[in-house]
Formats: C-alpha cells, sequence, structure tokens
C-alpha cells in the first residue's frame, strides 16, 4: 500500500532532493567563506540548520518515497547515501527519474 500518491511523492522528492543539494552548495560557501575569504561565520550560521533540516527532509521523504514506487533495498541504500557527499541527490534524482524509478505504475486492464 502506497504511503503517498505516486505523483505527489515524486514531486516530493524532486524538491528536497533538490533543495539538499542547493543547501549543501551554500553551506560549502558559507564554510569558504568562514576559513578561507573573510573569517565570519555567518554563512554557516545560516546555511548549517537549513542544510541539517533539509537533509532530514530528505531522508524521510525517500524512505517514504521508497515505499511508494517498491524500491529494492540497494536502490534505497544508494538514494539515502546520496545524501552525504555534496550535489549527489541531484545525481541520484536525475538518475531515478531516467530509470522511470519515480513514474506511475501503468495500470493492467
Amino acid at each position: 500500500m502506497a504511503v503517498v500518491s505516486p505523483s505527489t511523492g515524486a514531486l516530493a522528492f524532486r524538491v528536497v532532493a533538490i533543495a539538499e543539494a542547493c543547501s549543501w552548495a551554500g553551506l560549502l560557501i558559507g564554510m569558504f567563506f568562514k576559513y578561507v575569504v573573510v573569517f565570519d561565520d555567518i554563512g554557516v550560521k545560516v546555511f548549517g540548520p537549513v542544510h541539517g533540516a533539509l537533509f532530514v527532509a530528505y531522508v524521510v521523504v525517500t524512505l517514504v518515497v521508497a515505499r511508494t514506487f517498491r524500491w529494492r533495498l540497494p536502490v534505497t541504500l544508494i538514494a539515502l547515501v546520496a545524501s552525504i557527499p555534496p550535489l549527489a541527490t541531484l545525481w541520484f534524482e536525475r538518475r531515478a527519474h531516467r530509470q522511470g524509478m519515480l513514474a506511475e505504475p501503468v495500470a493492467v486492464a
């Protein structure tokens, strides 16, 4: 039984994957400014909590979508591991979309 509708799950996964990657980029830029340019940690103070919240959201949405689309365990683990390296959620979301892992199942008559 699906937890959410496939179209809602696919859209939520796409939005959260992109947002998580953007927050990673913001955090990396903030860290660059903190340690290299101005030695001010405002970027880290802003993007740190934002990235943390989006990281947790990505993990939760990934687990819900994995159940909705009945992903095998290895696929689900790859999706979860993609949340760790910077911008890897973008790669996984594109891969999942291309391979039809986020497509609604076709009804058989």
